[in-house]
């Protein structure tokens, strides 16, 4: 076999440990502590002179750390540590490395903005914004002494592309660190550590677990730069469960076959949205009048399935649209196997103000679509009835 195995067969076979009895995954070790044959055993785990199972909270727990490193090879990175949610790891990230300021690029998930601009202050941490088309105060944010800059591409929810390789160069140039939330793109479309990028941050729950039926997150980075994460990850309790794990690991083996059955669709859909006589715009990095598609093209090998559009009319109307979806469910999630639709102005983005929504250009009428596994004639039928 050649020396690095492809995506598919990484998810498949990677961090997977040979199990006694025959199993081909990792089993479920749903154990919160386990046991040594002596003292001398149990101190050379806890004094990191073996490798080890010891406590769950810790980590240190067989499922875990097989799905840790499944992950780590995924997205090309030394090393992985697994979370209960996206959110409590780009919390454990934030106390690690940004200390010294953090410069969020663009627009963000709701509840990472309310982190970045509520809580973290209140720490004494600063924290910075930038929209997108004022990349060029970057530098001089840099030069203030900011030390970590976090951005998505795509972005939620107009999927605005940010050139990963560029940020990283003009960070790297100030000693700043660079984590990229891979979430929409997940590792299939997209590596930002091959790019430049330091961390790249995950809300498994979205692709990577791909059923809606878990809650997990993940960060990927080297080795010494998620050293001191990991203590924040310990000693605030936000450690995966090991069935979560479990569980998350057997959706990763799946996760080429439906991003990439994703991706096709999502094109079609938003090709026939293109053309629709009610909707405004069709926001979609796969579509070559799409501001960010030259970049996109660049640094992704697939466009996603997640796209947003922006009908005629008001919010009201956009309402109407919505209720009368019959495939795509109102839900606030995304990246599972089911169709989801949801109004940024209703759910992730609800509890920003409305003249900050209008500044990020987040309209009254948008509706982001999670597109699924469900055909595609289906999907665009019932976008043309509900809009009917």
């Amino acid at each position: 076999m050649k020396s690095k195995p492809g995506l598919s067969t990484r998810c498949v076979h990677g961090g997977e440990i040979r199990d006694t009895h025959g199993s081909p995954h990792t089993p479920l070790y749903q154990t919160t502590t386990f046991k040594f044959d002596s003292t001398a055993d149990l101190l050379d785990v806890v004094e990191g002179r073996k490798m080890g199972s010891l406590y769950t909270r810790y980590g240190l727990n067989p499922t875990i750390r097989s799905l840790e490193e499944k992950l780590a090879s995924l997205e090309e990175a030394e090393a992985a540590w697994a979370f209960s949610s996206g959110m409590a790891a780009e919390a454990a990230l934030f106390l690690a490395h940004g200390r010294r300021g953090i410069v969020c690029v663009g627009d963000a998930y709701g509840g990472t903005m309310e982190l970045l601009s509520a809580q973290l202050p209140e720490l004494g941490i600063a924290t910075h914004f930038l929209l997108g088309n004022a990349l060029d105060e970057l530098k001089s944010r840099l030069k203030q002494g900011a030390g970590l800059v976090f951005f998505e591409t795509p972005t939620n929810p107009a999927l605005e592309i940010f050139d990963i390789r560029a940020i990283s160069d003009a960070a790297h140039e100030h000693g700043a660190l660079v984590a990229v939330d891979n979430t929409f793109a997940s590792p299939v479309n997209q590596r930002p550590l091959t790019l430049g990028a330091d961390f790249v941050v995950h809300s498994a729950t979205k692709y990577l677990g791909g059923h809606s039926d878990i809650t997990a997150g993940a960060l990927m980075g080297s080795q010494p730069l998620l050293g001191p994460v990991w203590s924040w990850r310990k000693n605030l309790g936000s450690m995966i469960a090991p069935e979560t794990a479990f569980l998350l690991m057997r959706s990763l083996r799946t996760l080429p076959i439906r991003v990439e059955r994703q991706n096709a669709t999502a094109m079609a859909v938003a090709q026939a949205m293109g053309k629709h006589p009610r909707v405004e715009r069709v926001l979609y990095p796969g579509l070559p009048d799409f501001p960010g598609h030259a970049v996109a093209k660049g640094q992704m090998s697939g466009f996603g399935g997640m796209l947003t559009i922006d009908i005629k009319g008001t919010y009201d109307d956009a309402v109407k649209v919505v209720d009368r979806f019959q495939l795509f469910a109102i839900a606030p999630s995304l990246g599972g196997v089911e169709s989801l639709a949801t109004m940024p102005v209703t759910t992730t983005h609800h509890g920003l103000p409305a003249e900050e929504r209008a500044r990020r250009g987040i309209t009254d009428t948008m509706i982001r679509l999670s597109v699924g596994l469900e055909d595609v004639a289906d999907l665009v039928a019932d976008l043309e009835q509900a809009l009917g």
